[in-house]
């Protein structure tokens, strides 16, 4: 009886690679430098990435602001319904 195709039992040609070709490395380029470097370039990169975001403006923070809050209210008001009905539907069934 044949293998069924792609049957992980017998690897494809293409994938398998001579053992004189396979490369080990070690670390890379991170492994090569101290522990105060990498922490410096950590930094630097924070700064650069800090560099490329778009801060909003004043009236967007406060127009943002503004529809949170309004969000944030609405949901505690139907929570608090919700809750309140559950409650009295409670007490209903269980006296």
């Amino acid at each position: 009886m044949a293998d069924a195709v792609g049957s992980i039992d017998t690897p494809d040609a293409q994938d398998e690679v001579p053992e004189a070709k396979k490369k080990t490395r070690k670390g890379g380029k991170r492994a090569k430098k101290g522990p105060l470097k990498r922490l410096a370039l950590f930094y630097r990169q924070i700064v650069a990435e800090l560099r490329k975001v778009v801060w909003p403006t004043r009236g967007q923070l406060s127009t943002y602001t503004t529809v949170v809050i309004i969000f944030v209210v609405i949901m505690i008001g139907l929570v608090t319904v919700i809750d309140y009905g559950l409650s009295n539907a409670a007490k209903y069934v269980f006296g």
